[in-house]
């Protein structure tokens, strides 16, 4: 088994678990804090009225911020979103794409999707449709989605240029990126980057905002902005505690474009 593999199987038993106990939050070691995953919304951006919108345990608490924040839904659109979980922000984004837009989720967890599914039908969500699949190899047509959301899911991939390469290619011309992620605001200390509970918890796969602009760059994107927000070193302060990785990680928004321009746009 290579060295990503072993990345990969981490992730996916680590956040089946965390399907399975019903939540505990983007963390290292999988426990930090006790609030409840609706004040964890609050303090991700997220409002009461997203809180509330959702089928009770959409919303595990995960994440580090709000791509419904950036990404700018409009009515009659496709979106995607990588890394979906239990569908809190697919869900959120098929109210604001409506009966003529679609949502697809993606997630390489079967526990996540099972959960993901089962409150889909519990909302009576028509317009959502959850798929099995890693986001370096997306179940998901050329040129077939408008925008595409993430919340604190490409810094747990260990292949992230071919997660750019593979949101690029599903995007139609015009589409857009509009992500949630953490990202390093300094190179990481090497014991933390071989850390793998840090690495689950969302923390030692985070690369460099120079790093990621170049990959996104590379994959064809234009108009890529990477915006890190200081005041999030707070809760991720609480992902591992005494650990000082804060020093080093910041959650930030992140957009780019697909060029060109879609058919009748």
């Amino acid at each position: 088994m290579d060295n990503n593999d072993a990345i990969r199987n981490a992730v996916r038993e680590n956040y089946g678990k965390v399907a399975r106990q019903d939540g505990g939050g983007c963390c290292a070691g999988g426990s930090c804090g006790t609030a409840s995953a609706a004040v964890v919304a609050l303090q991700l951006g997220y409002s009461d009225t997203d809180a509330g919108a959702v089928p009770e345990g959409a919303n595990l608490g995960l994440g580090c911020g709000n791509p419904q924040a950036i990404a700018a839904v409009q009515p009659g659109e496709v979106v995607l979103d990588l890394g979906s979980g239990a569908g809190f922000d697919a869900f959120l984004a098929a109210r604001a794409v409506g009966d003529a837009g679609k949502v697809i989720g993606v997630d390489m967890t079967p526990e996540m999707l099972t959960r993901a599914r089962d409150n889909a039908r519990k909302g009576g969500y028509q317009n959502v449709e959850f798929r099995l699949g890693e986001i370096e190899h997306l179940p998901v047509a050329d040129a077939s989605v408008d925008a595409i959301i993430s919340n604190c899911v490409i810094n747990l991939s260990p292949d992230k240029a071919q997660v750019f390469r593979e949101a690029f290619r599903v995007l139609r011309p015009g589409g857009r990126l509009a992500i949630s992620d953490v990202v390093a605001t300094a190179e990481l200390p090497e014991q933390a980057r071989h850390d793998l509970a840090l690495y689950t918890g969302c923390l030692a796969g985070a690369s460099l905002i120079g790093e990621l602009e170049a990959m996104m760059r590379a994959a064809g994107f234009t108009g890529v902005r990477i915006a890190s927000k200081d005041e999030s070193r707070g809760f991720i302060r609480d992902w591992a505690p005494g650990r000082r990785m804060e020093d080093y990680v910041a959650s930030a928004a992140i957009e780019a474009v697909k060029p060109g321009v879609a058919p009748g746009g």
